[in-house]
């Protein structure tokens, strides 16, 4: 409706009231009325009020009262409209909205109308109107988040609510502060509870139109800084800072000042520490968009002081402190320069590639210089800006970024400075510990060896030492403290935590320490024992341990305390007796033995005893005592308590023979000992007299015997005499007999409940120690021993064989048969094991032998009735566990029948024997009938559990040789049982190796390797496909491999370990599986990146000795990866070539080596360096030069051919100086081979491309393939011809190597042929050509080569025959060919691992020093690193982002309008329709390209589009800041039409008849740019709509232009023509 109908109204109608009430819709009515009749109403409002002022003005300064109240009427009328009908029709529309899901309806505009109908309605009422509509709509804010069960009388959704009240806000007045004061609380509550599309209009409609508000403005700004300041203050959580920032950034304007505002109408968070504590927050905050946000304030503080160029700090509660931030005219320069460096710093970081990061790292350098310019003591800026810093690199995304800031904080060197180390003491135990778990960091660097401690781990322990000396000393303690309740507060794994501990332990003279430090320790402790590398949880613990003894407050600790603590470390991990580590624990408590907290109720000062020794006396009477009622429980007593009293008995001992040898008068070694043990010792000679003692008492007494006889060995080498051990086994000798008494009285009759099984352990394992004990001071000690063990087998066999026809067992019968056949099993063990007791002979053990042998194999052990009689739960009805207790039984008499098999292996009928003797076989069935045996055995291993499978694994041993001739399928089920639990036990580390070790031993034992093919089929091919099953586990778990070689090395050669033992018979088999050896010289895993760690940290432990006492307390395992190939080579240089099967084995070897370097060479698997492919090649190369001195001739020259080819294939550079050594050997060794050398260089050139290097290779050392000829002159006159004919080859690589060979052959030629004349004629022509390319080859890389290639080693230094050894094939050559580290051998390797022979034709070590002592570098290759030497970066390249247009990317809060005037961001009237393209690239590519030229609007049709990948990584982010619309391209023509109308000219981007040249088109302001599909261009439909066409001029024979590309240049040439014609005006 135009304005002419509304006066005509107006002129009929003088009633305003009647007028708005005409033009008005029925409220009543269930229709929803059109917009026109909204948009009516409003205009007709409009002119009433336009009216209304007319008349104001005409009366002027007489208006009177009257006319005032003549309007009121009015007001009340839109009132009215505006409750009764405006807001009604809202919420019916909200809630059609709902029922469509949330889709905008069509009813969009009629909302919009409605909004803006209801703002002109309050500006016309004022007060009360607004009141009302902030009564209505601000209860839906408070219930939009977390307030949802607020009660809501309207019906609005949220944005519809804040709407209403955006209308409101412009016209609120000071006077209803109560409502301002809702509003903003209303506001605040969305931006702290409600989703973030809710936020986003919160700030854009209410925030800024109270701040739009002339009357509000101030009082606003303040509230909503407090109100922001308040929440940050109680909420450190991302999310809140997320908000506070956004809210922040949106209202900049209004919170920092700048020249051009008013200051009484913003406020100035610049002087505000929460402002700047919450930008701190921002710069280290996880979301990308919120570091944005807070670098754009900070930014845009810093422009703003230096702008304003006023003195200012922030506040700080301290008055020494130095503010977070500050500015001073003054220091301007200094201050600027300051924050550039850093705002660039922290842009950069938000890159993810390193080597974007890289340069600006020495601009951290710069800050912290600035901040100590002036003074140590007093930084110039605040620490916290530098700690946000490293933060933020800790955050990264990439591993690389985040190790590099490590590596700088370390690097450190104002560390030293008590400011800056209490500055960042709270960083270090926090985020820096926390970094520190992830275990990439502890990589080993590029230039470090195999076995070196990692570089962070280097600097981290200098870094340690340096921080807490520079700490304050009453700091210190709390800061170490803190550290270590830090690391006990998660869970570490093994890497990680190792090498923390081995810091803390360099930090010394800190008593830190105190009971609470102790029990941190101990929790840290704790988390390292989860881990399953034994190794690296053993060195951890002696570090801890360390860092214990370094920093413990001793006056703080009793010994109490210090023992508790100490009991968590493990004997066979790290706390073992004669270690470095336990002898530092003794200096330890002997130094500070008067120091120690005294203890309540307990005396440790006695004249002449160590305070130690006291306590320890105290403690092991305290242990012995037994409370009253407690004696008889059936429950075990806790081992841990038994193993600390005996780790402090043995300490005590020891700290008293370091006093003892201290003092002038020495006392007897003994009788401290015995004082401390004599609770023990009288417990233990009253066993067998006093049947009333405690059975609880006899229990804790001999577990506190067993853990001091296994605690008191030394792991290390024994000293000349080890008082304290003498001492203890005289002690513990004297009580034996009444021990011995005591448990064969318990074992044969006492032992009758399900928890006696723990005992009847704890005895077996007593009586174990007990015989360790009479093997070192020997036997005639022992007498007791023989009737013991004859009354044990007796007792034990009468209560197996008393029981055997029960058919309702009872409890005590059962136990009984179990506790017997556990005896008999140690009686065995010990007959095997101690073969100079000779006890297998007597007749107790001969009966044992009858029994087991004649016995039920497998038999259940049935679970016994209900015990009525039974103790507790443990013993009762339940009988829970009985199944392991059965297995356990089953175990033993497998263990029992072991030993009567290899008693009797003699006796086995074997395969071959027609019928076994008669008496043995009614006597001894179990023996005389292996296959039923084998058949039991088989059974067992389905049901035993996978961890008590040995005994039966060593049977099987025994069983299958004698019998694979006639039930071979039998032998090979077994074998195929036992891989199976094999593979069970393979999480399982306590008892995966001891069962694989059976498991090999059992399936690779001498008889069966022997067996060949023709033999026995089945078992050689079922030997083999374990073989391969074994190899490819090792792939996975290191170690697999080592055990099955080292144990088919010591079967075929037993020589290798007895010089004396024969040779020939064994190495039969040899020959039988020489593909399994063959694999062995080739093979070497290649780990990922977490498992080639732990392989190096492994090394490192290692190569730390026995200053790491993990290395002693835990036996090696020889786990390394290149044990194999170790033993392989070992194994080889054993070999006699005058031995015929030594001999043919090794040329079967060498030809399979050679096969198999084929294969490679074809393979289509890629192939560069250090690939597999790489690796293996290089690795049977080594093997061949090893072999090749034992080679003969004949084979020699047979295999030379395949040399020769291997040579023609394309090799890496490792592999090819190996070819090239082997042939220059070769042909050292039989030069009468030298002619079939010269064929290989009549090769077509153009196949052999560069691998005739090779070749000429060989040519540089033919002086010394000359020794051995006599007629020299003929092979150099050969060589020049060939050298020649290659130093005119169009390969630049080729005529390299062929003028190194015309040099090195020409020189042989002068010395040996000088007077000769052919050569005399050939001499000017050479030693020109040789001169001109000493001289004259120019500058460049050419000159460059020339010279790197005559100083290579193997061309300078390296002489074929002098540096031939074992480490210069396996170490040298590889760590100067560009090999990775893993796989050089150094040659400890061969020295400790093996025993290498010392007569073998190839010596260990070069007695030649000079090649070992190059630096490893390829000739080739060394161009690629030339610039990267340089010690910093110079200069960064980075594109600076203004703060003006620095307003992160994804602020979707912001209108695109607001956002594009807000940044002071270019806009021109251009709109860039694509909706026929498809492509999301060339949609991303467009995006980008109209934001940057500053588009108003990119048309596509479908908004989809933006979240596809494709179009996000070309439009990188640019569809946040434009206008994207959607129009299909069904709705183009009306969309055309439609812009048309608005004045745009529909320009179109096409080749037509008419169409216009690029170059000479003139573009409207009012452009619209039609784009036509990538294939079809646009439609004939579409055509006749264009003003125009416009075509890009072509010089070129393809058709067109990218349809991305062609927008592109329009798009430019249109803000080119605009730039142009503003410049023009200006």
């Amino acid at each position: 409706m135009n304005s002419v109908l509304v006066d005509a109204l107006l002129l009929q109608c003088h009633d305003p009231c009647a007028l708005v009430e005409i033009l008005s819709w029925d409220s009543k009515c269930d229709s929803i009325p059109e917009r026109e009749t909204v948009d009516a109403l409003h205009f007709a409002i409009k002119k009433v009020r336009s009216l209304q002022q007319q008349q104001e003005f005409e009366v002027g300064d007489k208006a009177d009262d009257n006319l005032t109240v003549k309007w009121i009427p009015f007001r009340k009328k839109l009132e009215d409209i505006v409750c009764s009908r405006c807001l009604p029709l809202l919420s019916k529309l909200c809630y059609t909205e709902e029922q469509n899901n949330g889709a905008l309806s069509r009813n969009a505009g009629l909302m919009r109308a409605l909004c803006d109908l209801i703002s002109c309605c309050a500006e016309l009422c004022g007060n009360d109107l607004t009141e009302k509509l902030a009564a209505v709509a601000v209860p839906v804010l408070l219930s939009s988040g977390d307030n949802e069960s607020l009660e809501v009388t309207s019906h609005f959704d949220v944005d519809t609510a804040i709407e209403v009240i955006a209308c409101a806000v412009p016209f609120l007045r000071p006077e209803q502060i109560h409502v301002v004061d809702k509003v903003q609380s209303a506001a605040v509550t969305c931006i702290k509870t409600g989703k973030d599309a809710v936020v986003s209009k919160v700030v854009v409609k209410l925030l800024f139109s109270l701040l739009n508000n002339n009357h509000l403005k101030k009082s606003s700004v303040i509230r909503i800084w407090e109100s922001l300041n308040a929440w940050q203050a109680v909420d450190n959580s991302p999310g809140a800072t997320t908000r506070i920032l956004l809210c922040l950034t949106a209202l900049s304007d209004y919170l920092l000042p700048s020249a051009d505002t008013d200051a009484t109408e913003t406020i100035d968070l610049r002087v505000s520490e929460g402002f700047w504590e919450l930008v701190q927050k921002g710069l280290t905050h996880r979301d990308n968009v919120s570091r944005k946000r807070a670098l754009y304030l900070l930014k845009r503080s810093v422009a703003v002081s230096e702008e304003m160029k006023s003195a200012f700090q922030s506040c700080q509660s301290t008055d020494n402190a130095v503010s977070l931030f500050w500015w001073s005219p003054e220091r301007n320069r200094l201050i600027v320069d300051f924050w550039e460096d850093y705002m660039l710093i922290m842009e950069t970081l938000d890159e993810t590639q390193i080597h974007l990061v890289m340069p600006v790292l020495h601009k951290i350098n710069k800050l912290i210089e600035a901040t100590i310019s002036e003074s140590q003591d007093c930084p110039l800026f605040h620490i916290s800006w530098l700690i946000c810093v490293y933060r933020r690199m800790f955050d990264s995304e990439n591993k690389a970024v985040m190790k590099e800031g490590v590596l700088h904080l370390l690097s450190l060197h104002v560390m030293k400075y008590p400011v800056f180390s209490q500055g960042f003491a709270e960083f270090i135990v926090g985020p820096f510990v926390d970094i520190l778990s992830e275990s990439t960091l502890f990589n080993r660097s590029a230039d470090q060896e195999i076995g070196s401690c990692p570089e962070i781990s280097v600097k981290l322990q200098k870094f340690l030492v340096t921080f807490t000396s520079s700490l304050p000393e009453e700091n210190k303690g709390r800061f170490l403290l803190q550290m270590v309740q830090n690391l006990a507060n998660r869970h570490w794994c093994a890497v990680p935590i190792l090498f923390i501990s081995q810091a803390l332990a360099q930090v010394k003279g800190c008593r830190a320490f105190g009971v609470e430090g102790l029990h941190a320790l101990r929790e840290v402790l704790r988390s390292t024992m989860i881990t399953h590398q034994v190794l690296m949880r053993g060195a951890a613990q002696c570090y801890l341990l360390q860092t214990a003894l370094n920093l413990t407050h001793v006056q703080m600790v009793t010994l109490e305390d210090v023992a508790n603590f100490i009991q968590h470390f493990k004997t066979d991990e790290s706390l073992s007796r004669g270690t470095l580590l336990w002898t530092q624990l003794c200096d330890w408590l002997h130094v500070n033995d008067s120091v120690f907290k005294p203890m309540e109720g307990v005396s440790v000062s006695q004249p002449g005893r160590p305070a130690v020794s006291v306590y320890v006396q105290h403690l092991v009477e305290a242990y012995m005592k037994v409370p009253a009622g407690e004696g008889n429980s059936c429950f075990m007593p806790d081992w841990f308590e038994a193993e600390r009293v005996a780790k402090m008995v043995l300490l005590a001992s020891d700290v008293e023979e370091i006093q003892g040898l201290e003092s002038e008068t020495h006392k007897p070694k003994q009788k401290g000992l015995e004082q401390l043990l004599y609770p023990l010792l009288d417990a233990l000679r009253r066993l067998s007299t006093n049947v009333y003692l405690p059975v609880l008492k006899t229990d804790k007494s001999l577990q506190l015997l067993f853990k001091l006889l296994h605690i008191s060995y030394t792991t290390s080498s024994p000293k000349s005499h080890d008082t304290v051990l003498t001492t203890l086994q005289d002690c513990i000798l004297s009580t034996t007999d009444e021990v011995l008494e005591y448990i064969l009285r318990r074992l044969t009759s006492e032992l009758c409940l399900l928890s006696d099984l723990g005992r009847c352990c704890l005895y077996i394992s007593v009586l174990r120690e007990l015989v360790k004990l009479y093997s070192v001071v020997g036997w005639r000690r022992g007498s007791r021993f023989w009737s013991f063990i004859k009354s044990l087998t007796k007792n034990s066999l009468l209560n197996l064989q008393a029981n055997r026809t029960e058919q309702d067992p009872q409890l005590v019968t059962q136990i009984q048969k179990v506790v017997s056949m556990s005896s008999l099993a140690w009686v065995c063990e010990v007959a095997s094991h101690n073969t100079d007791l000779q006890i297998v002979s007597t007749d107790a053990v001969k009966a044992l032998i009858n029994y087991i042998s004649s016995a039920k194999l497998n038999q259940t052990l049935m679970k016994p009735a209900a015990c009525e009689e039974s103790q507790g739960p443990q013993d009762g009805a339940t009988l829970q566990g009985w199944g392991r207790v059965a297995a356990q039984c089953v175990h033993d008499q497998w263990a029992c029948l072991h030993f009567v098999l290899n008693e009797f292996a003699k006796l086995l009928p074997s395969s071959s024997d027609s019928q076994a003797n008669g008496d043995l076989q009614n006597s001894m069935p179990a023996v005389s009938c292996p296959s039923m045996t084998l058949q039991c055995a088989v059974e067992a291993l389905a049901i035993l559990p996978s961890d008590q499978v040995l005994p039966v694994l060593s049977c099987m041993k025994i069983l299958v040789p004698k019998i694979w001739r006639s039930d071979a399928s039998l032998c090979v089920e077994s074998m195929n049982l036992a891989w199976k639990v094999v593979k069970d036990l393979n999480s399982n580390p306590q008892d995966f190796w001891t069962t694989l070790e059976a498991f090999i031993q059992f399936v690779f034992d001498a008889n069966l390797l022997r067996i060949t093919v023709e033999d026995g089929c089945l078992i050689t091919t079922k030997v083999k496909e374990m073989a391969s099953k074994l190899i490819d586990m090792s792939h996975t778990k290191t170690g697999v491999f080592n055990t099955l070689m080292k144990h088919c090395c010591q079967t075929w050669m037993p020589s290798v370990c007895d010089v004396d033992g024969p040779v020939d018979d064994s190495f039969t088999s040899a020959l039988n599986h020489i593909e399994l050896f063959t694999e062995a010289c080739v093979y070497g895993p290649v780990f990922r990146r977490d498992q080639r760690l732990i392989q190096d940290v492994h090394a490192f432990i290692q190569q730390l000795g026995e200053d790491c006492a993990a290395n002693l307390a835990i036996t090696s395992d020889n786990r390394d990866d290149q044990y194999p190939r170790v033993c392989a080579i070992n194994f080889l240089c054993h070999l006699d070539p005058l031995n015929q099967l030594h001999k043919a084995f090794m040329e079967q070897l060498a030809l399979r080596l050679l096969k198999k370097d084929e294969e490679v060479a074809k393979s289509k698997v890629r192939y560069y360096t250090n690939s597999l492919q790489h690796r293996v090649k290089n690795r049977l190369w080594q093997t061949l030069l090893v072999l090749l001195p034992k080679l003969e001739e004949t084979f020699v020259v047979g295999i030379l051919d395949k040399v020769y080819q291997a040579g023609f294939c394309n090799n890496q550079a490792s592999v090819k100086y190996l070819i090239e050594w082997f042939l220059m050997l070769t042909l050292y060794c039989y030069p009468e081979q030298l002619h079939t050398f010269w064929d290989c260089f009549r090769y077509d050139q153009e196949k052999s491309k560069t691998s005739i290097c090779t070749f000429l290779s060989v040519l540089t050392h033919f002086d010394i393939l000359l020794e051995n000829v006599i007629d020299k002159r003929t092979h150099l006159k050969k060589a020049l011809d060939v050298i020649l004919l290659w130093c005119f080859n169009h390969n630049f690589a080729v005529r390299l190597y062929a003028l190194l060979a015309l040099k090195k052959v020409w020189n042989v030629c002068r010395s040996a042929c000088s007077e000769d004349v052919e050569f005399k004629v050939l001499a000017p022509v050479i030693e020109a050509c040789l001169q001109q390319v000493e001289y004259m080859q120019g500058s460049g890389n050419a000159m460059k080569n020339w010279q790197r290639i005559q100083e290579h080693f193997f061309f300078g230094t390296f002489h074929p025959l002098k540096d031939y050894s074992i480490e210069s094939i396996f170490y040298t050559f590889p760590s100067l060919s560009d090999l990775a580290d893993d796989e050089w051998i150094p040659l400890w390797k061969f020295s400790e691992l093996v025993e290498f022979p010392t007569n073998s034709s190839v010596s260990l070590n070069n007695p030649r020093k000079e090649l070992g002592d190059l630096e490893t570098g390829d000739w080739v290759q060394q161009d690629k690193g030339e610039c990267e030497n340089e010690a910093q970066w110079i200069d960064v390249q980075k594109k600076i982002i203004p703060w003006k247009n620095s307003i992160p990317d994804q602020d979707l809060e912001l209108l695109y309008q607001e956002r594009a005037a807000r940044l002071g961001k270019f806009s021109n009237a251009l709109i860039v329709v694509a909706s026929l393209i498809d492509k999301p690239t060339n949609l991303g590519g467009l995006c980008r390209t109209c934001e940057i030229f500053g588009a108003s609007a990119l048309v596509v049709s479908g908004l989809h589009y933006i979240n596809d990948k494709q179009f996000q990584s070309l439009s990188v982010s640019s569809e946040h800041w434009l206008p994207l619309v959607e129009v299909k391209p069904p709705q183009l023509i009306n969309y055309l039409q439609q812009k048309t109308a608005e004045g745009y000219t529909i320009v179109g981007v096409e080749q037509t008849a008419k169409s216009q040249s690029l170059t000479e088109y003139t573009f409207p302001e009012k452009t619209l740019l039609l784009l036509g599909n990538e294939r079809e261009g646009i439609p004939a439909n579409l055509l006749q709509h264009l003003a125009v066409c416009v075509e890009i001029p072509q010089h070129g024979v393809t058709r067109s232009l990218n349809v991305h590309v062609s927008g592109a240049l329009l798009i430019w040439e249109y803000t080119h023509q605009q730039m142009n014609r503003r410049r023009k005006t200006m």
